[in-house]
């Protein structure tokens, strides 16, 4: 089962009513979402990014998404429906109606699935620097889906060149973001992570880690950072809403694990 607009539907029969200006002009964004414990895990920064998405494009959000106790109860609800106490959920939302470039409404339609959650949490063995993709800054990069074709296509390197993770930079060489998380390095005990200038997807786990490690005390750096800084790390790992991952190599330097200190704070989250 899904839910198209707020309504329940068998995913077997569906069928996408046209027009549709997410598939015409890529007139959206999306999330991806876990439900775990009876919780859908980051609500409020989910609902957060949605906010931010939806202003950017000149979209309202429909009641049943617009608040992070309604965005809970909706996706729960499609949980419970598909008998998953664990979850892997994604939400899709599009302008309303067709038309051409100019926009009709800022009415949203949405589309929210959901498949088993199985976390993926072993380390990352093999991982490298893009070399035919690189992150770019826009209005929209923070956010999912306006610039899915830039993982698509590092997404087909990674899997060209036998590696487990890819690493985007910007056009400048600076390190941006993992395919599909957010990056981290530790060096002598004080976090970096790359800045949204840098053209990464301000990331829900993202945001989390660096909220934590600020509440927590411990130093942490963002900025635009080069190759060879993260390669001068301690230890280096990736962060999205479904794992934090170790990386054991990145092109041919191997990393140490995590410090304690950093170690235990990451299992908090």
């Amino acid at each position: 089962m899904l839910l198209f607009n707020g309504d329940l539907l068998d995913s077997t029969a569906f069928r996408l009513p046209l027009p549709n200006r997410g598939l015409a002009f890529g007139d959206g964004f999306f999330e991806t979402l876990i439900y775990l414990d009876g919780r859908l895990r980051y609500a409020a920064g989910h609902l957060a990014r949605m906010q931010q998405a939806a202003a950017a494009l000149y979209l309202s959000l429909p009641p049943a998404l617009a608040s992070t106790e309604a965005l809970e109860t909706t996706l729960a609800r499609l949980a419970a429906t598909n008998n998953l106490p664990a979850a892997r959920l994604r939400l899709q939302l599009w302008r309303a109606g067709g038309g051409r470039y100019t926009p009709p409404t800022d009415a949203a339609a949405w589309l929210a699935t959901a498949e088993p959650f199985t976390p993926e949490e072993w380390p990352l063995q093999l991982v490298d620097f893009g070399q035919a993709t690189h992150a770019q800054l826009s209005p929209l990069s923070f956010c999912k889906g306006p610039q899915a074709w830039l993982y698509v296509r590092a997404a087909h390197e990674r899997q060209q060149r036998g590696l487990d993770e890819i690493i985007l930079c910007d056009a400048a060489g600076h390190v941006a973001e993992a395919g599909a998380a957010a990056i981290f390095w530790v060096k002598d005990e004080v976090l970096f992570t790359p800045a949204l200038a840098s053209g990464c997807v301000a990331g829900v786990r993202r945001a989390a880690v660096l909220g934590a490690a600020k509440a927590a005390g411990l130093p942490c750096r963002e900025g635009l950072f080069s190759q060879a800084e993260l390669l001068a790390a301690d230890a280096v790992f990736t962060a999205n809403v479904a794992a934090v991952r170790a990386v054991r190599q990145v092109g041919t330097q191997e990393f140490n694990g995590l410090p304690a200190s950093w170690l235990a704070l990451l299992n908090t989250l």
